[in-house]
């Protein structure tokens, strides 16, 4: 049995584009549910992720773990997607500023199992997004966790992201400088934009009042990392013998992100509905 974090490890899948400029970029996406119906029992799967991430590409790579007859994955075992003009197959977030889109997988599901291969992949639902109750339980510093790709890093033999973990660093129920996203305290960088941020504790939380909650998870997936504020430097590059001194300009990343609320996830489903 899967523990609630190794449940983690396979929700998350490293997105490969080439782009039309000839070069290679990568990012994170996740499996989510839309149109979820328990009566029968009906729902449909789509992988997550941000419009940058996307755009602009002729070609895109995903590689889902398989799974074995009994539905339990095999780590080092895996099925690769190639789509051709990559871009096409994804649904955007209406609004231009909200930097969100979606793929259905339902077709991919398909071609797999007419192949006769099973995928494993655990996605995440909106039972995981927060709650009236949970705004009013969170604190201004809440541990979180981010599962993706940052600079394209993944354990590829067993097919794994990256965990990292940090701290909000605005408060979660605050819309900071006026939008529905919230900076976090994390080292983010190219690679991870897509990728899930959740409030994770395992074992026991403690909420706003004080209340101990010990023995208990507490999960919630709190929104999509899509920036990084970056600070530049620069410095001589000496060019001996000569006596040119060009300039380098470095990027430094200030080791935060910022994400996308997830109830905006929702605001997608309407793209679903046929």
């Amino acid at each position: 049995m899967l523990s609630v974090s190794e449940q983690l490890a396979y929700s998350t899948v490293r997105i490969e584009c080439e782009l039309k400029s000839g070069g290679i970029s990568t990012g994170t996406g996740f499996f989510f549910n839309f149109l979820e119906d328990k009566v029968s029992n009906t729902h449909v799967p789509v992988i997550i992720t941000n419009k940058h991430v996307i755009k602009d590409t002729l070609r895109g790579r995903i590689i889902i773990t398989k799974a074995n007859q009994n539905g339990e994955p095999i780590n080092t075992e895996h099925f690769s997607i190639i789509l051709e003009n990559f871009e096409s197959f994804w649904r955007l977030h209406p609004e231009i500023d909200v930097d969100l889109c979606a793929m259905p997988i339902a077709p991919l599901i398909n071609e797999a199992q007419s192949k006769n291969e099973r995928l494993f992949y655990i996605p995440l639902t909106k039972n995981l997004l927060p709650t009236e109750q949970h705004r009013e339980e969170f604190t201004a510093l809440e541990d979180v966790l981010m599962i993706g790709y940052p600079n394209g890093i993944w354990d590829r033999v067993n097919n794994m992201p990256i965990f990292r973990r940090g701290i909000t660093a605005t408060h979660p129920i605050l819309d900071y400088n006026g939008k529905k996203e919230i900076m976090i305290d994390i080292a983010a960088f190219p690679g991870s934009s897509g990728s899930p941020v959740l409030i994770f504790n395992e074992g026991g939380y403690m909420d706003k009042k004080g209340n101990m909650y010990m023995g208990s998870n507490r999960i919630i997936l709190l929104g999509i990392l899509y920036a990084g504020p970056q600070a530049t430097t620069t410095g001589e590059i000496i060019m001996s013998p000569n006596i040119q001194r060009p300039i380098a300009i470095s990027q430094i990343p200030n080791n935060l992100g910022l994400i996308i609320k997830a109830e905006r996830i929702m605001e997608m489903e309407k793209l679903f509905v046929s």
